[in-house]
């Protein structure tokens, strides 16, 4: 199941902090902006909304990390679940098996230096052919994201080729474009 927030700058702070548990609400608190406590509340309302459709689950869930720090539900292992936001977006995904999300502001310019980092000679190829190559570069990054988060491994120092690996190549990546094109999210599923 996916659930999406396109306007997580609408949320209600105090009416948020009261429907989650105390791990989510110290975890807001902590941020220093208003706009990433309402981001950080707002990915959470979506899982919980999640696992109440799918599971019955209406009690806020507590969460537990496995050793490289991908979280899971503490009292539900078997349900597997991730989150992403960007500043126009909060996104969570729950699913029977893995699952990896990310969710990216698309930029006004391409970065050269990021793409040049982190892209393949043939991603960069492509990125530059696309009509727009900002868009493209936010596709293939929440892709890279998407698989690292599903993966459980974190950052890799392999970017460039990450996608062309056997582990990449044998699951299923759906990427979504906003209908405005201001946002694109990448959900990836084994």
């Amino acid at each position: 199941m996916i659930t999406l927030n396109t306007h997580p700058e609408d949320l209600d702070i105090r009416e948020a902090l009261n429907q989650v548990g105390p791990q989510r609400r110290e975890a807001a608190l902590r941020y220093v902006r208003e706009s990433d406590r309402k981001l950080s509340l707002a990915v959470f309302l979506l899982l919980m909304e999640a696992l109440e459709k799918e599971y019955g689950i209406t009690e806020p869930p507590v969460f537990a990390f496995e050793p490289h720090g991908k979280p899971y539900l503490r009292d539900y292992p078997h349900i597997h679940f991730n989150l992403s936001h960007c500043s126009r977006a909060a996104l969570c995904v729950v699913g029977e098996r893995p699952v990896g999300c990310d969710i990216e502001t698309v930029g006004r310019t391409l970065d050269m230096d990021l793409c040049n980092h982190c892209c393949s000679p043939a991603e960069r190829e492509a990125i530059l052919a696309s009509p727009r190559p900002e868009e493209a570069f936010c596709t293939l990054w929440t892709r890279k994201e998407a698989f690292l988060k599903w993966s459980g491994v974190g950052l890799t120092d392999r970017l460039p080729d990450l996608l062309s690996s056997p582990e990449a190549l044998a699951v299923h990546f759906d990427s979504v474009v906003s209908p405005d094109g201001s946002f694109v999210y990448t959900i990836c599923k084994g």
